[in-house]
């Protein structure tokens, strides 16, 4: 049903049931916009999965859309939004599953106290016949359909649509008449589907088990399962992804570290090499002052001996003799003072 209505919207436009008052109040939808379905963006969506099956879930209240779709896919928001719309979806299979898994867990209860009920027999080969018919009459007017919304032709693919549901609901029926069948003790050793949560009759003709393993429900069902169990591989390999990160960028944070240590103590040792020689070159200078000093000192001590030697001793006695004698220095004695005699 949801099929044929968004095939119709395909071709016809999605307000194509709006009247002219409506349609001036319509809003376009894009694929960011709350009508649409999340899960179908992301994914699939699970009211799609189990339709006319045991487990079905009912309609989806949500849009779905191929051309938004594909609008989401082409948007330079996609990643963005895809994690968002991927959780949603994860957390509503987690629940479809949680709710299977109860059934699962009783099912196996009833099988250990030997209330096992009896599978649902095949159809009859009037109803299958019936039931090949109806869904041929619902192949041929999708098609007849189709060809009137190329056409413009909306009034005239209406009516048929109209026409596909009563077949629909026809289909339906008579399905649910074949469900309708009492539960008599039988002899069969029955099984219990992991997958799906249905019983089968423990080795079965293998037509039986591959029309089970076919079909809509059990199909469904494994693709929720491999979903949650695709999701979950790929957050846990992300956040290990992320780990694996993070340690890359300590390691090289520390290698840093570390080479900026060495460099630090390559140039401290430089440094003090540095320093050793210049403490060295001023021992040599220092050195070299003390000894021109020294040299300085024996060099002035000679040139005053060899100026101030003999000849200079000579002239201080000479001087001191003159100093002592009266005579050479021209002072002549008073008359009056005595000679004292020798």
């Amino acid at each position: 049903m949801d099929l044929q209505r968004a095939m119709l919207d395909e071709l016809m436009g999605a307000d194509r049931n709006l009247t002219e008052e409506e349609r001036k109040d319509y809003k376009e939808i894009t694929w960011d916009s709350k009508e649409v379905c999340a899960y179908y963006m992301a994914r699939f969506c699970p009211h799609d999965l189990f339709v006319n099956t045991k487990s079905d879930i009912g309609p989806c209240d949500r849009v779905h859309d191929p051309k938004l779709k594909e609008s989401f896919e082409k948007s330079p928001r996609h990643d963005a939004y895809l994690a968002k719309f991927e959780a949603e979806l994860a957390q509503r299979c987690e629940k479809l599953v949680m709710e299977l898994d109860r059934r699962v867990r009783r099912g196996r209860e009833r099988l250990a106290q030997g209330d096992e009920p009896m599978p649902p027999p095949p159809l009859s080969a009037d109803k299958s016949e019936r039931l090949s018919v109806v869904e041929e009459k619902i192949k041929n007017l999708l098609v007849q359909v189709e060809a009137l919304g190329e056409v413009g032709k909306v009034d005239e693919a209406q009516a048929l649509m109209k026409k596909v549901d009563e077949l629909n609901a026809e289909k339906a029926l008579i399905q649910c008449q074949n469900d309708k069948v009492l539960v008599v003790p039988q002899e069969k050793k029955m099984a219990l589907c992991e997958i799906c949560g249905s019983f089968l009759v423990a080795n079965d003709v293998a037509e039986r088990t591959q029309s089970h393993i076919t079909g809509k429900q059990h199909i469904g069902y494994g693709m929720v399962r491999d979903y949650i169990t695709e999701y979950k591989e790929a957050k846990e390999k992300a956040r290990e992804e992320e780990r694996l990160a993070r340690e890359k960028e300590a390691e090289e944070r520390r290698k840093l570290r570390e080479k900026e240590y060495e460099s630090r103590r390559s140039g401290s040792g430089d440094r003090d090499r540095y320093h050793d020689r210049d403490r060295e070159r001023e021992r040599d200078r220092h050195r070299d002052r003390e000894r021109s000093r020294e040299w300085n000192g024996r060099g002035s001590r000679d040139d005053w001996r060899t100026k101030n030697g003999r000849d200079g001793g000579r002239d201080r006695h000479r001087d001191r003799s003159r100093s002592c004698s009266p005579v050479r220095h021209g002072r002549r004695r008073s008359p009056r003072s005595p000679v004292r005699p020798y």
